[in-house]
């Protein structure tokens, strides 16, 4: 998967730029670019929404770059942008058609991909095995710790190894089980060793070019790094699980964006039905600890399955002190009857900061069960706020990322167009999100968001110097740096302030819609609460007449 080659789009690729062209004059921060010739025809193009935007300055810190629709089983060379929300959902970041599969390719779409994220780098980012990612990713995220697919791998090594899994059906497994449920880099080496010499394949070429290249996709070499893993089974398991379903090898280019936007639409029905979930239910406490109720209130539902997982886990693994040097002690934490599988526990009394040498926290965000003995150990009662990832909390998407972002503009390009309508565009969300929890606070919402539009109105007729600065669609610097032939479209909106005010003017319509929806949803929930009642209460009622007789 590493050979340059070149596809073409045919007369599909008009109907990808149009769509490009009409999404961004309907929302100025719709960002896209393209690569290559003036007639777009021999160029990679890359595209981003203002959601998958905004969602990038809440969950850009490990990112999914899929380039699996690009292999010849798929009519269309599809590529995209992932990450986790803080429900641990796919979420999106970009996506991109790769017609040009070179190492410049690939460098101008990272390029172009990183200057729509506002350039702020991922702490990971997770790709397919290949070379030509591999270099690109080497020079534009240098700082970036670049993991490959275990997914893919095991999948060509099926590919590479076909005689040898046909001949002996337990390589799959006993490989599987080496990579997967290895602690150790010692105990991995071991059993990789073990492995090769029980089957014979200790000269395999494949299979020690994958031992070479160990420290970029053997898990036991990753651990230091977030790469927010929620479990063995989801660590870089199936990159496209955003499209998974919507787009396959029968999808043409002009299926594309339909089915490109049905798998956003759901995607965000699932992430406000988890949201709803997490505001609207109580978990079921397993234990009478005062921490397990501060998570369950912090995280979102299903964050605070993991963390109850692991505290839960606390009771079978206790933790016994090895050494005491005054401020830091050392405790050995293992599970009962499993004392080979210890791990080591360091904390900081001053600090309240503790080190496991599983390093689950650092590779997921979530404290591991042996940190938890050892707060147990220590009567930590509550969770001290370093072990409290923002990112995976019900408030992941509220506080100042947006002032965050518009501190380090330059100060003639504070009040952007750009920077305007971002922050309103994410106060509308939260006011819909506030707005739609009950009835009563609806009907409160909509009414002030109607004096609201009648105020803009207003404005637009009394105030007109209020928009006299210049206004750009992706940004005040959105051109693109890219080297060679590379073309990007700056997507400048005009200055005319009359423009402007519609602008917002429509978005606050736009609110005004989506509380609509969210107001039939939560209808439709309640309904259907009312009818389980009722069922319940006639069967309670039928209950009752049934002991009577």
């Amino acid at each position: 998967m590493s050979a340059s080659r070149q596809r073409t789009l045919g007369g599909g690729g008009q109907h990808v730029l149009d769509y490009l062209r009409r999404m961004q004059a309907e929302n100025p921060s719709f960002f896209y670019a393209i690569q290559g010739d003036s007639d777009h025809t021999g160029g990679s193009i890359f595209w981003a929404d203002a959601t998958s935007r905004m969602n990038y300055t809440y969950f850009g810190d490990t990112v999914i770059f899929d380039t699996t629709y690009r292999t010849n089983r798929y009519r269309v060379p599809f590529a995209s942008f992932t990450g986790l929300n803080h429900h641990g959902q796919p979420v999106l970041f970009g996506c991109a058609l790769i017609l040009n599969e070179s190492e410049s390719s690939f460098v101008w779409l990272l390029q172009s991909w990183l200057h729509a994220m506002s350039d702020h780098h991922p702490i990971s980012i997770t790709t397919d095995p290949d070379r030509l990612i591999q270099m690109a990713v080497a020079q534009i995220l240098p700082e970036t710790r670049l993991r490959f697919s275990k997914s893919s791998i095991f999948k060509e090594t099926q590919e590479k190894l076909a005689q040898l899994y046909q001949s002996h059906p337990t390589f799959e497994t006993e490989f599987r089980k080496c990579i997967n449920e290895t602690e150790t880099i010692h105990e991995f080496e071991s059993s990789w060793v073990l492995l090769l010499e029980r089957y014979f394949v200790m000269d395999n070429e494949w299979l020690q070019s994958m031992h070479n290249a160990r420290q970029q996709w053997v898990p036991v070499y990753m651990r230091d790094t977030f790469f927010g893993e929620l479990s063995i089974s989801e660590g870089s398991g199936g990159l496209n699980s955003f499209f998974e379903g919507f787009v396959n090898p029968s999808t043409t280019i002009q299926m594309l964006i339909k089915q490109y936007e049905k798998a956003v639409a759901t995607w965000h029905e699932k992430e406000l039905k988890a949201d709803y979930d997490t505001s609207n239910t109580t978990p079921v406490l397993k234990t009478p600890s005062p921490m397990e109720k501060q998570a369950a209130n912090l995280f979102t539902r299903r964050i605070f399955m993991k963390f109850q997982e692991e505290l839960v886990e606390t009771l079978a693994n206790p933790a016994t002190k090895i050494d005491d040097s005054g401020t830091v002690t050392t405790y050995r934490v293992a599970k009962f009857g499993e004392d080979h599988k210890a791990h080591t526990v360091s904390f900081n009394s001053l600090e309240m900061k503790a080190c496991c040498s599983c390093q689950m926290f650092e590779n997921s965000g979530i404290i591991c069960r042996h940190i938890l003995a050892v707060f147990r150990a220590k009567n930590v009662l509550t969770l001290p706020s370093q072990y409290v990832l923002k990112r995976w909390t019900r408030n992941a998407k509220s506080g100042a990322v947006l002032e965050e972002r518009a501190s380090e503009l330059p100060n003639n390009s504070r009040e952007s167009l750009t920077v305007r309508y971002n922050s309103l565009r994410q106060e509308a969300i939260k006011y819909v999100e506030e707005g739609a929890k009950s009835i009563h606070i609806y009907t409160v919402a909509m009414d002030a968001l109607q004096e609201a539009v009648k105020k803009v109105a207003a404005a637009k007729n009394q105030s007109p110097a209020a928009a006299e600065d210049g206004a750009l669609s992706n940004g005040d610097n959105q051109e693109l740096h890219a080297a060679g032939d590379t073309q990007a479209v700056a997507c400048q909106s005009a200055d005319e302030k009359e423009k402007k005010i519609r602008e917002l003017t429509m978005e606050l319509e736009s609110t005004n819609q989506r509380c609509e929806v969210y107001r039939a949803n939560l209808l439709a929930v309640l309904r259907d609460m009312e009818e389980q009642k009722l069922k319940l209460s006639v069967k309670v009622q039928n209950a009752r007449l049934g002991l009577k007789e």
